[in-house]
């Protein structure tokens, strides 16, 4: 009789430790790791790992699934990357709690902040609940492929207390602060895994309104907090622009401190404040060593956009000419900007500043704009760009982002990297992600479905830094125990992460010789039509949570062992 439900043998295991790899089994029953080394027992089923590395699943603590963990029961496109948990509820946006009339302004928050298609959540969203205790409860009522955990927001929050002069960021007042934090200790103790707040002013509503959280100040921030020092649970999460860098340090650093409470924060280089992202991370680690625990979650590659006829933006969409065509089909659409006079006509509406910019930012940012490619490229040289190439041909760059669009039959996308990028390559990047107060996140899976797909980072870790990257390549050890234990740890999911007797059974078979990304591709199967940006990956051939496998070979086995997960885990007694 066998002796356990599942046998992963002569694997090279990466633990999740940073402890050194080795060859060897691992053995699992009633979805938890039983041995990890030789296993002598026999498994109902066994899965020959020769060759191929065995890994926890992936923990991605950054994500944006509040809305499609409602209705759809693949938390996709993370499930295709090795990814067995994910966090929601970032950046203070999300849709509880609330009230009946503030429904429609948390969905334009969110399609704006989010970049989620309004229709897909007007349609979706079944508003089965008013407070966030009730939300949990609705997840936790539906089966998924991966465990999902829950953020409370602080838009929602602001908005739920405050109405109008919570979303007119209006300063709170002691009353309206009591109640927030009373929330806030009633989400945490239903299962909420922390609090989130937005301080960026790119955050901004599809009215152009700034996200309600924008301007709270400390007495706000730290007395929500204080009630989760008080109930002892939950960690908070934040992203801002650091405009006054030290105040912003200070504050967070309060946040944390006098709560008790762990805080992590969004970290990415600024082309302007190229340096600033390792004040910051430095003065985590200095709080942390002194007993406050503070982590940034920083990128595995740049920050930046995808451009193409099929996405949110491309660099003619403010042309009158394409503006007459945009409504065509692709096909259609491909077939007329083919015409020598619609090239032209589209190219001469695009109103080409000095300096290679379009009149609205990013799009015409030619110095900085490059073929994505297939297989994508994310560090491609800056001799490639559309102004550099354009400087060779002898013609506007413009003229050079028109033709690349229309590559692929129009499917072509280019990518604008811009934070993480001041240098013209990822070197920042692979400082970033081997500072110790550094974690790996800001993948928004579920978001931006129209402009990126940041989703595939955990990939990106492994393929480019662990295999791929010329020069500064980083151990898979490393990078493993970033991306699991580490990760989990951040959010208080301590079962998880690890290779070892007692933890939880996510683990992943990745042929990682062959593990490669992608080109993205549009997709329109959200509620309503709504479209998404998709990327998938080869090389990940088993994919189990808690012992259930739920891919195989980059296809879903339909099987749904996750769960909502309820606050805090603690580590297996060992």
């Amino acid at each position: 009789m066998a002796e356990h439900d599942l046998v992963i043998r002569n694997g090279t295991v990466v633990d999740g430790t940073g402890g050194d790899r080795f060859v060897g089994d691992v053995a699992v029953s009633g979805g938890l790791v039983t041995a990890a080394g030789d296993v002598d027992g026999s498994g109902r089923r066994e899965i020959d790992a020769e060759g191929h590395l065995v890994a926890p699943g992936f923990v991605d603590i950054h994500t944006h699934y509040d809305g499609q963990a409602t209705w759809d029961t693949q938390l996709a496109p993370s499930s295709w990357h090795g990814v067995t948990t994910v966090v929601m509820g970032n950046c203070g946006v999300g849709f509880a709690p609330v009230h009946e009339q503030d429904r429609q302004r948390l969905i334009q928050l969110m399609e704006g902040v989010e970049d989620i298609p309004g229709t897909a959540l007007h349609e979706g969203l079944s508003w089965e609940w008013s407070s966030f205790p009730e939300y949990l409860d609705d997840l936790d009522g539906k089966p998924r492929d991966i465990d999902l955990g829950a953020q409370l927001p602080h838009g929602a929050v602001r908005l739920h207390v405050m109405g109008e002069r919570g979303a007119n960021q209006e300063p709170a007042t002691p009353d309206d602060i009591a109640r927030m934090a009373e929330i806030a200790r009633e989400a945490v103790e239903a299962g909420a895994l922390g609090f989130t707040t937005s301080r960026t002013l790119n955050h901004k509503s599809s009215l152009g309104e700034p996200t309600p959280a924008l301007r709270a100040e400390a007495d706000e921030l730290v007395g929500i907090a204080q009630a989760m020092g008080a109930a002892g649970q939950g960690v908070l999460q934040v992203v801002s622009d650091f405009i006054d860098m030290e105040a912003e340090l200070d504050l967070f650093h309060a946040m944390a401190a006098e709560s008790g409470r762990p805080i992590s924060v969004s970290i990415a280089q600024a082309p302007r404040r190229p340096d600033d992202w390792k004040i910051e991370l430095d003065r985590f680690a200095e709080a942390t060593a002194a007993g406050v625990t503070m982590r940034g979650q920083v990128g595995a590659r740049a920050v930046g956009i995808m451009l193409g006829l099929e996405t949110t933006l491309n660099p003619f969409m403010f042309s009158a000419a394409y503006c007459e065509i945009e409504h065509l089909s692709l096909a259609e659409r491909v077939a007329r900007m083919r015409r020598p006079e619609v090239r032209q006509a589209i190219i001469d509406g695009a109103h080409v500043e000095k300096g290679g910019k379009l009149g609205s930012g990013v799009v015409g940012w030619f110095p900085q704009m490059f073929r994505l490619g297939d297989p994508p490229n994310y560090e491609p040289d800056p001799a490639d760009s559309a102004a550099a190439t354009a400087d060779r041909e002898g013609r506007a760059a413009v003229e050079v982002a028109y033709d690349w669009l229309l590559e692929a039959d129009g499917r072509a996308l280019l990518y604008v990297p811009s934070l993480n990028w001041a240098n013209g390559n990822l070197d920042v990047v692979g400082e970033m992600l081997q500072h110790s107060a550094a974690v790996p996140g800001l993948s928004d899976g579920g978001a931006h479905v129209g402009t990126i797909c940041d989703v595939s980072f955990p990939t990106t870790l492994l393929q480019w830094w662990g295999r791929d990257r010329p020069r500064g390549r980083i151990p898979v050890e490393t990078l493993i125990a970033k991306q699991c234990r580490m990760t989990a740890e951040t959010v208080g999911l301590h079962d998880r992460g690890v290779l070892a007797p007692g933890y939880r059974a996510d683990v992943n078979v990745i042929d990682f010789d062959h593990l490669r990304l992608h080109v993205p591709d549009i997709v329109h199967d959200l509620p309503a039509g709504g479209r998404r940006m998709l990327q998938r990956a080869t090389g990940y051939r088993h994919t189990f949570v808690a012992g259930t496998e739920i891919m195989a070979d980059g296809e879903s086995t339909g099987a749904t062992p996750g769960r909502l997960v309820r606050g805090a885990q603690p580590a297996p007694v060992r």
